[in-house]
C-alpha cells in the first residue's frame, strides 16, 4: 500500500537538546527559577526543567505583563540574489552524541520555521473580545503569563458530532479557552485537525498501547512516544515524532492577511539528505482529506481511498513562503521572479480544487548538511564545529513582499537505535512482535535468572527539540543592496558555569567573523531583568547586560580603548543610522544604547539622550540602568583590517570570556 511506503522514509526523533543562538526557550517565558514552571506550555521538549532562557526585555526593567515591553530579537532578510543572505548561526547541544563517527547511536538533525506577517500592533490579541477570536487562535506569540493554552475537546464520534455541537465547542474553545495572554505557536485549528484526523497505522509502535478515544479511532495526538495524548500548546505529536511529516503542515485555511506558513525546512542534518527532503513540504505538494459537505472541512482520513470513501475529496496543498497578493496577473509574477533570482516564485493555485491562481513564493530548498559529531552523555561543543557547540549556518529567506515577519525556529533531534531498522520496521511487528519491549530480563546466564535491561519502548526512537522565542525578520534597507549580513549576536545568561548548566555563560556568537568590505556585520543582544536570584555576575543581582569595545590589545588583554581613540571609528559606517559617525555608533554599542551618540550634532539622536547632552541619570558604570536588549547597528567597515573587541561587563578573566574578533579583508575579484 502507499501507506506503507510513505512510511518507510520516516524517522523518529529525541533526547535532550538545548539551543544557544537564537536563545531556546525550552518553555521559559519570565520565570526567575531554575527550573522552567511549565513544561508544556507552548511545545514537547523532552529536556529536563533545567535549560532555556526567558524571553528577552526591551528596557532595563522587567517586562512583566505587558508584551510591548518584550524584546523579539530583529534580523534583517536575505537579499534577492545569492549574493545578498543574511547568515544567522543556529546554535545548540545536544546530549546523546550524534554524527558519523558515534557508533552508539544513529540520529539526524532537523532545522525547521514557522512564519507569519508581523502586522502591527492592533493585530496582537490583547483581550477576550469576540473581534480578537482569530487573533487569539492564530497570531503567534509570546505571551506574558505560563500557563497553557486551553482547549476542549471533541466529546462524539465523527458522524454522531452535530454542527451546533462543533461549532459551540469551537466558540467555547476560541472565546474562553484560547487566552489573549498566553504564548501560541501553532493555531488552533492545527491542533484541533491533529485530534480528529486518525494516525498512522503503518508505524512501528514496538508493546505501547494506543488506545481509542470517544472519536472511535485513535486521533494523531498519540503517538508511541506520546501513548497517553499528552498535549503541550497546540502542538501534534504526531506531527513532531516524525519526519518528513505525509500531511501538509498549514496551520489553517489560506489567510491573505496573515498569511501563516507551514512549518518549513530550513536544513536536515543527517543520512540520506536528499533522499528525504524529496518529501519535504518545501520540495513535494502533500495531501489531505477536505470534507466539503460537512460544518468542518477537515477529519478523520489519511489516504485517499479513506478519504472518498467518507464523502470527502482528496486535495493537493503546496507550500509557501508567503504569496504575493498585490500581483494579479502570471506575466507581472514572472517579472517578479526575474527580479528576485534567489526565490522560486511561481503562478500557481494554493491548492488543487482553487479556482484561480496566485503569485506564490515558493520556500528555499532545505540545505542538506553533514551531523555535527558529538559524544555521548555530553552536553558540549561539536567535535566538527572548531570548538563551537553544534551550528547550522540559515540563509534568513527573502521575502519579496516587503513585509516584516514574526518567525519561531525549532531545531529537532531525532535519535534511534540499530536494535532494529527504523527504515524497515512497521506496523506488522507490532505488539507480541515487536524486537523490543519494556525492561526485559534477558538470560544471559543460560540458567533462566537474567539481567534486566533498561529499556523503555516509548522512547527506542526518540525526539527532543527545542524552540526560539518569536523573533522578527525585516525588509532591507537600501544601504543593504548587494550585500551579505553576518548576524553578531550574545548567548548565555548571568550565572557561573555549575549555575547556568545545562544553559551557557554569556559570550558573542559567532565570536569569531571573517568578512569583506562588502558585507555588512549586524550587531544585536537579547538580554533579561528576569534571571535566578544570586546567580554569579556583575552588576544588578538578575540582569543580564551587554555592551560591545574595541579592546586596546591583541585577543588575550582585558582593556579597551578610549572611544575616541578607538581605531575602528574611523573605518565604520552605520546603514541603519548612515548619519551616525564612527564615534556614535562606538558610544551607543558601548552604552548597550543607553546614549544614542556623542553629542547628537550629527542628527542620528536628540541630544538629551546623547553622551555629552544627557539629560537623564548617569549610565551606571556596569550598565544597571542600560536597557536589556538592543537593536544594535548594521556596520559597514570602509576598508579592510581587523577588530577585536569585549564586553566590560561581563569579561571577568578566570570567571568567564566575553571577546570577539572580526577580520575585514578586501572585496572578492567578480573576475
Amino acid at each position: 500500500m502507499r501507506l506503507f511506503l510513505l512510511v518507510a522514509f520516516v524517522t523518529m526523533a529525541t533526547a535532550d537538546i538545548f539551543m544557544t543562538n537564537p536563545k531556546g526557550s525550552n518553555n521559559r517565558l519570565n520565570e526567575q527559577s531554575n527550573n522552567r514552571k511549565n513544561g508544556n506550555r507552548l511545545f514537547d521538549s523532552q529536556n529536563n526543567n533545567k535549560g532555556g532562557y526567558n524571553v528577552g526585555d526591551r528596557f532595563a526593567e522587567k517586562a512583566g505583563s505587558d508584551p510591548s515591553r518584550q524584546y523579539q530579537i530583529q534580523y534583517f532578510e536575505s537579499g534577492p540574489t545569492a549574493a545578498e543572505s543574511s547568515r544567522l548561526i543556529v546554535e545548540w547541544a545536544n546530549q546523546h552524541g550524534c554524527g558519523n563517527r558515534n557508533r552508539k547511536s544513529t540520529c539526524n538533525i532537523v532545522i525547521q520555521y514557522m512564519c507569519m506577517n508581523n502586522g502591527t500592533d492592533a493585530d496582537y490579541p490583547r483581550s477576550q473580545a469576540a473581534t480578537e477570536q482569530q487573533s487569539r487562535g492564530s497570531y503567534m506569540r509570546d505571551g506574558v503569563t505560563t500557563d497553557t493554552q486551553g482547549y476542549d475537546k471533541p466529546r462524539r464520534s465523527l458522524k454522531k458530532e452535530s454542527a451546533k455541537e462543533f461549532n459551540d465547542r469551537t466558540t467555547k474553545n476560541l472565546n474562553t479557552n484560547v487566552r489573549y495572554n498566553r504564548g501560541l505557536h501553532e493555531s488552533y485549528q492545527w491542533y484541533d485537525m491533529c485530534r480528529y484526523r486518525e494516525a498512522n497505522q503503518g508505524l512501528f509502535r514496538a508493546d505501547q498501547q494506543l488506545n481509542n478515544e470517544n472519536v472511535g479511532y485513535v486521533p494523531s495526538h498519540k503517538t508511541r512516544q506520546n501513548p497517553n495524548g499528552n498535549r503541550r500548546g497546540f502542538e501534534c505529536p504526531e506531527e513532531r515524532d516524525y519526519y518528513p511529516y505525509w500531511a501538509p503542515t498549514l496551520q489553517g485555511p489560506y489567510d491573505a492577511t496573515a498569511q501563516r506558513t507551514a512549518w518549513l525546512d530550513a536544513g536536515y542534518l543527517g543520512y540520506d539528505c536528499k533522499k528525504v527532503i524529496k518529501s519535504s513540504f518545501n520540495v513535494k505538494d502533500k495531501f489531505r482529506c477536505v470534507y466539503k459537505n460537512s460544518h468542518r472541512d477537515y477529519g478523520r482520513a489519511i489516504n485517499k481511498e479513506n478519504c472518498e470513501t467518507e464523502g470527502g475529496e482528496w486535495i493537493k496543498f503546496t507550500s509557501y513562503l508567503e504569496v504575493l497578493e498585490g500581483v494579479k496577473s502570471e506575466d507581472a509574477c514572472k517579472a517578479k521572479a526575474a527580479a528576485a533570482p534567489r526565490s522560486r516564485i511561481v503562478w500557481a493555485p494554493l491548492r488543487s480544487d482553487a479556482t484561480e491562481s496566485k503569485c506564490i513564493v515558493k520556500p528555499p530548498f532545505p540545505s542538506c548538511g553533514v551531523i555535527p559529531q558529538t559524544r555521548v552523555n555530553h552536553l558540549g561543543n561539536s567535535l566538527s564545529s572548531q570548538n563551537n557547540a553544534s551550528r547550522f549556518t540559515w540563509d534568513i529567506p527573502h521575502f519579496p513582499s516587503g513585509d516584516a515577519k514574526r518567525c519561531v525556529i525549532r531545531v529537532r533531534y531525532n535519535i534511534s537505535t540499530s536494535d532494529y531498522d527504523p527504515k524497515a520496521t512497521f506496523a506488522d511487528q507490532n505488539g507480541d512482535n515487536s524486537p523490543i519491549t519494556n525492561n526485559p530480563v534477558v538470560n544471559v546466564f543460560g540458567n533462566g535468572k537474567g539481567l534486566a535491561l533498561a529499556i523503555n519502548t516509548a522512547q527506542f526512537g526518540r525526539t527532543f527539540q527545542d524552540r526560539s522565542h518569536i523573533f522578527q525578520v525585516l525588509p532591507r534597507l537600501p544601504g543593504m543592496a548587494g550585500r551579505k549580513i553576518h548576524n553578531l549576536n550574545v548567548r548565555g545568561q548571568r550565572g557561573n558555569i555549575v549555575q547556568n548548566y545545562p544553559s551557557v555563560e554569556y559570550d558573542f556568537v559567532p565570536d569569531k567573523i571573517t568578512m569583506t568590505t562588502d558585507d555588512l556585520v549586524h550587531v544585536q543582544w537579547a538580554g533579561i531583568n528576569t534571571n535566578v536570584p544570586g546567580r554569579a555576575g556583575e552588576g544588578k543581582d538578575q540582569t543580564d547586560r551587554n555592551n560591545l569595545l574595541e579592546m586596546s590589545g591583541d585577543p588575550d588583554t582585558s582593556y579597551p580603548f578610549n572611544l575616541a581613540d578607538a581605531p575602528w571609528i574611523k573605518n565604520i559606517a552605520s546603514v541603519t543610522e548612515p548619519k551616525a559617525s564612527g564615534l556614535d555608533i562606538a558610544v551607543a554599542l558601548a552604552s548597550s544604547g543607553y546614549f544614542c551618540g556623542k553629542d547628537g550634532s550629527s542628527g542620528t539622536c536628540p541630544a538629551g539622550l546623547s553622551l555629552d547632552g544627557n539629560t537623564r541619570e548617569d549610565l551606571q558604570k556596569q550598565l544597571d540602568n542600560a536597557p536589556a536588549s538592543y537593536f544594535g547597528h548594521v556596520i559597514r567597515f570602509k576598508a579592510p583590517g581587523q577588530v577585536y573587541y569585549l564586553c566590560t561587563r561581563n569579561n571577568n578573566f578566570t570567571n568567564r570570556s566575553q571577546k570577539g574578533m572580526i577580520y575585514i579583508t578586501p572585496p572578492k575579484s567578480k573576475n
